[in-house]
């Protein structure tokens, strides 16, 4: 029940990542358990170097299983439910085309719409809840034949996992592609409802382990059923159920904000009911989080506090110290890139709009500029009468003719004569000084700036100055003469900061870095829910901001290429490697590698792959030699074990052909790609 104008325009529809994206993740995972457990003596599922307490088991079950054996049993269960989605998304591609086929003939749509698909939202949903619910009945009735004709599909799954896991990626297919209108391609809605199914399955499972532990043969979750499991399932799904419960209020609160206010019932109130709306949801999930949520998450870790297990846990480190101070490192380095690219981006756009409306004149060859007319906000600019003064500056023209009226309407009540006429001097700014060629500017404090050529020379500063307008007019003629960045190189600062900020924290403490990503991503859905659906009082100002660092992926309703992100570097800790190579994967492909391939192509690009590409070969390249040089520097510090560079490379120049071929998100597809080759071919000595 979906139409073309639903997802992202792109060349491929990307149905080749949705059906082969989740059963290549699933087998390299079960051929890691399998390698562990063929080791002599066993190896341990739990990663090197991992700070957390070991895996929950069933110790008074029928049939109790080590935490190796369990996640094989889990793993081989999870190659099923991924060949089972992949099953379920071909349906659905199939259905459409014989539907599609049935129905072209008969009607003439708009462009963007299918004949076979109704153009009201209620029917369509409800045309789509009975074919979801068909399909479920069907592909049980499948299971049911394939244990009757001994074929082992699907076996591991029970009748329950069938039907759970079908109706729940269905949903999710549908309720993705309706909230992030356009915001995915076909495979791209495929692999995100196949990681959602995943992680529904693990928390349900993780829920009957705990009510029925004696009946229950193991735990079925593809990672260990460790604190880190329950604290993620607890964010993730547990902020993405905070917003399905107080959807109302989200509705309405966007509902308002869009529409004008002509057209409101309370026009008068539209401000105050969007601060009750707000309140509200802030105050409902505050309510969800600690009561439903952290009920759950209390009873999963034993009867525990969960809000003190964490505390005391940042403080179970290497040292104390040390996950404190990884805190406070990323804490120190958000802050200062969020507070610079807000201030830069704002003083951009002042800048911007004064050129526009011809109050200000840029010189973009590096010529002479004029000093910027004064204002009650700024006062005087350089060289004006009054800067660096006490005095009131002179009124602005419309204050002048406001004046002027008054006086006249005074004197006409009165009967005197007319008000004394104001020159076309008087009414104009007045005139800046003149500026000083490059070089020669030294100002009474006996500072050189020579890197800003159209700073007019500083006048003396009297006593009782205001140096906040001095220091104001330094960064507005610094700011004049940054670079603006182009939106690539907006988005690549991004990838050079996950870099600076990941890698320390993988290096030092993957366990905490592993819940510090599920903890971002539940900080990221929040922080959409507030730009989406304009939540007072932080909605307006959040969508100003990323707005400034949207491509043309991005031209969906959901921003979410930094949920791609984050999700990209996140994937290879979350998957839980045993290797630190392999934890590293995401960082370095997103990091370095696709930032530098998209820099050094647009750069120094001269040869495409081919003429409908833009991709270059000097940045598949770039990617190549960026990525292997920087996992061997993380191998020369130390930081990695001894892995066979020659298959590494081999391994880098595929993951380069995926990023140069394929027009789905490269944050989504390229990390879980090279991450998965990286296993299979036995990388890591």
């Amino acid at each position: 029940m979906t139409v073309p104008k639903n997802y992202r325009n792109a060349q491929d529809d990307g149905i080749l990542t949705g059906l082969l994206g989740g059963p290549l993740i699933s087998a390299a995972l079960l051929y890691i358990a399998l390698r562990m457990r063929s080791m002599n003596p066993p190896g341990d599922p739990m990663p090197a170097g991992w700070l957390i307490e070991p895996p929950m088991t069933l110790p008074n079950s029928a049939s109790f299983l080590t935490p190796l054996e369990a996640v094989l049993r889990s793993r081989r269960y999870l190659v099923s439910q991924s060949t089972f989605c992949a099953t379920l998304l071909l349906v659905h591609v199939c259905a459409s085309w014989v539907t599609e086929a049935r129905h072209q003939r008969k009607l003439v749509v708009p462009e963007g719409e299918v004949s076979s698909v109704p153009r009201k939202e209620g029917r369509r949903t409800y045309l789509y809840i009975l074919f979801a619910i068909s399909v479920t009945l069907w592909i049980l009735c499948v299971r049911i034949a394939l244990e009757e004709m001994r074929l082992g599909i699907w076996q591991s799954m029970s009748y329950f996992d069938v039907a759970a896991s079908a109706l729940f990626f269905q949903f999710s297919l549908y309720i993705s592609v309706r909230l992030a209108h356009r915001g995915f391609t076909f495979g791209e809605l495929g692999l995100v409802a196949f990681g959602a199914t995943i992680l529904f399955m693990e928390l349900v499972n993780l829920t009957i382990a705990k009510l029925w532990p004696m009946s229950t043969p193991y735990i079925k979750t593809v990672r260990l059923p460790t604190p880190l499991l329950i604290y993620q399932i607890a964010l993730i799904p547990g902020s993405l159920l905070t917003g399905f419960l107080l959807s109302p209020l989200l509705y309405l609160s966007r509902h308002i904000a869009q529409r004008p206010v002509r057209r409101l019932r309370y026009p008068q109130e539209k401000q105050k009911h969007r601060r009750l709306l707000a309140l509200a949801f802030y105050a409902g999930a505050l309510l969800i989080v600690g009561g439903l949520i952290g009920f759950w998450t209390r009873w999963c870790l034993g009867g525990r506090n969960p809000w003190a297990y964490v505390v005391f846990w940042v403080l179970e480190g290497k040292n104390k110290w040390t996950r404190p101070a990884l805190l406070t490192y990323w804490a120190l380095l958000i802050s200062i890139s969020v507070a610079g690219w807000t201030r830069q981006l704002a003083r951009g756009k002042r800048f911007r709009q004064w050129n526009v409306r011809g109050s200000m004149h840029i010189a973009t060859g590096g010529g002479d500029v004029p000093g910027a007319p004064g204002s009650p906000r700024y006062g005087a600019a350089f060289g004006q009468p009054g800067y660096g003064s006490t005095a009131v500056p002179p009124p602005a023209p419309y204050a002048l003719q406001h004046q002027q009226q008054q006086q006249q309407q005074q004197t006409q009540a009165n009967g005197t004569g007319g008000s004394p006429r104001v020159s076309p001097a008087e009414l104009s700014d007045p005139p800046s000084a003149l500026p000083t060629p490059m070089g020669e500017g030294m100002g009474p404090l006996g500072l050189r700036l020579p890197n800003l050529p159209n700073l007019p020379n500083l006048p003396d500063l009297p006593n009782g100055t205001n140096l906040s307008n001095v220091a104001t007019d330094l960064l507005d003629a610094a700011d004049k003469h940054v670079p603006t960045l182009s939106v690539n190189a907006r988005r690549k600062f991004f990838h050079a900061l996950a870099v600076v900020m990941f890698v320390p924290g993988i290096a030092v403490d993957p366990a905490f870095t592993h819940l510090a990503f599920s903890a971002a991503f539940a900080l990221f859905t929040f922080t959409e829910y507030v730009r989406y659906f304009a939540l007072y009082p932080f909605g307006a100002a959040v969508h100003l901001f990323m707005n400034e660092f949207l491509d043309s992926k991005d031209g969906g309703t959901a921003i979410l290429s930094h949920f791609y992100l984050l999700t990209g570097c996140a994937n290879s800790v979350w998957f839980e490697g045993p290797s630190r190579l392999l934890q590293f994967t995401g960082t370095l492909v997103l990091g370095v590698g696709d930032a530098l391939a998209s820099i050094a192509g647009k750069r120094f690009g001269r040869h495409r792959w081919f003429a409908a590409n833009p991709k270059t070969i000097e940045g598949s390249v770039a990617f190549v030699v960026s990525v292997c040089f920087c996992a061997w520097l993380l191998r020369a510090f130390g930081l990695v074990e001894q892995f066979w560079i020659g298959r590494y490379v081999v391994v880098g120049c595929l993951a380069a052909g995926l990023e140069a071929f394929s027009v789905q998100n490269d944050n989504l597809t390229l990390p879980l790609y090279m991450w998965a080759m990286l296993v299979f071919g036995d990388v890591v000595e």
